[in-house]
């Protein structure tokens, strides 16, 4: 299906870019939003008012369906800056604020939306090869564009983290947002369950989990509420958050606690766990896991895990047990001789096959984004990616940002746009230079009056779960 909304001229490449080398490249960028922000704050706020807002904007569209299935949708404004921003859950988002916003702007925008069978059939290889169909399709319909960025959230940031590594042929730059890579997360829900397992529910399950596992969730949340209302429980459920490396807070709606408040912090734990158990064993495991369980803890030392924690929660597990009159080294020795759990060779084989993993070798400039209360995806994966970085000398394509926020993906408009304009001046200069510090990115954000920027700096621990397939 194409549509035109008003009229796209064709000389988008005759028109003034906004990437010229005549100006100082940072100043550049703060000058163009300072110009385009008395455009944009009308319909930014507006979010009620979506489709007055999209009728405003000027631009052409194509949108459809691939082969297997997959939606797709494309859009290019009137005012192309040259710049097309790929993303796996575009087709299904395209009037979000974010999108509208980037729109205005005049980057063009593509890509995908999940595949309705995607819960059952889950292959990030095969979201990888559609979006470069799209790319295919979009230069076929509108030209090759100046520069391609991939961006995305969740499993759209693990597609971006691929396509990095993967396609330099196609992309300039990645932004990807909360990325969960699956052999790695989960493991990372393995461990922070196992010891709940050992420690509180023994005969609960936590992997190979039924499609429908309803039943499974009212169980943990009676183990969970039983747990908290007493010493031994509350420091148990501690124990579990340090040596998975989960974050103590995820709900946007509840104050972030005083990592050194020991009660504040071990309450946000409860209820975290809480909602985790919507769905036992880790977020979306039934998912990752058609091809056969996918997680192990074969050989783990859990003492060497606990000791890699984060450094408040290790504070207030020590301090909870002794009040509980607990013995911590012996509630971890009940857990190092707990019955492990082993990987089905099927699932790591199909997980070992390119476009499925992550290895920690970008071959454009990366900014990898993420909350700190994000659940679903702990941010702690983001330290062992930064290793592995570091030891292919890659460093200097690689930055991060992390932002002040509990929940999934919850960047604020201003925040994703920080970080796009970022990655442009990374590939305007050949720079990061200090464009990814906490306050240049803040002051980048507030100069588009697009919503509020929460970047903050964080010293992250050494992670526990890093996995790369056999060469």
């Amino acid at each position: 299906m194409v549509k035109e909304n008003r009229n796209l001229k064709d000389d988008h490449r005759t028109r003034s870019k906004w990437h010229s080398n005549k100006l100082s490249k940072w100043c550049e960028v703060i000058l163009r939003t300072w110009m385009l922000a008395a455009v944009i704050t009308a319909f930014v706020g507006v979010s009620a008012s979506t489709q007055e807002a999209v009728a405003q904007l000027v631009f052409t569209e194509e949108s459809g369906t691939l082969a297997d299935g997959t939606e797709y949708r494309m859009r290019v404004p009137s005012n192309w800056n040259g710049t097309l921003i790929n993303d796996l859950d575009y087709a299904g988002a395209a009037n979000n604020d974010r999108n509208l916003y980037l729109l205005e702007q005049g980057y063009a925008q593509s890509g995908t939306k999940r595949h309705p069978l995607r819960r059952y059939q889950y292959d990030p290889a095969k979201e990888i090869s559609n979006l470069i169909t799209v790319l295919d399709m979009f230069e076929a319909r509108f030209g090759k564009p100046d520069r391609v960025i991939q961006y995305g959230h969740s499993g759209g940031g693990n597609i971006a983290l691929a396509m990095g590594e993967l396609h330099p042929e196609r992309v300039d730059g990645v932004i990807p947002g909360c990325a969960h890579t699956s052999v790695w997360l989960t493991n990372t829900y393995l461990d922070g369950w196992f010891v709940l397992k050992a420690l509180l529910a023994p005969d609960l399950t936590i992997v190979n989990l039924p499609d429908d596992h309803s039943a499974l969730t009212v169980a943990w949340r009676e183990v969970f509420s039983n747990a908290q209302q007493t010493p031994e429980g509350r420091a148990r459920i501690a124990l579990a958050f340090t040596i998975g490396q989960w974050p103590a807070w995820s709900s946007a709606t509840t104050l972030e606690p005083d990592p050194r408040d020991v009660e504040a912090l071990q309450h946000s734990m409860y209820e975290t766990v809480y909602y985790a158990a919507g769905q036992p064993g880790g977020q979306s495991r039934f998912m990752f896991e058609v091809q056969g369980q996918l997680s192990w803890n074969t050989g783990i030392d859990y003492m060497e895990f606990f000791n890699n924690g984060n450094e408040f929660h290790k504070r207030a597990v020590r301090k909870l047990y002794k009040e509980a009159g607990l013995n911590l080294r012996d509630d971890i020795d009940r857990i190092n001789a707990f019955p492990r759990i082993s990987a089905d060779p099927s699932a790591i084989e199909f997980w070992s096959e390119t476009g499925r993993y992550a290895v920690g070798k970008p071959q454009v400039p990366m900014l990898r984004i993420h909350t700190i209360g994000d659940i679903l995806v702990p941010h702690s994966l983001i330290q062992g990616y930064e290793d592995a970085v570091r030891s292919n000398g890659l460093n200097d394509l690689y930055r991060r940002a992390i932002v002040d926020s509990a929940g999934h993906c919850n960047f604020s408009v201003a925040e994703s746009a920080a970080a796009i304009e970022t990655l442009m001046y990374r590939l305007d200069t050949g720079r990061w230079e200090s464009s990814t510090h906490p306050k240049q990115l803040n002051e980048l954000a507030t100069s588009l009056n697009a919503g509020p920027a929460r970047f903050i700096p964080l010293a992250l621990d050494k992670y526990n779960r890093s996995w790369f397939p056999e060469e």
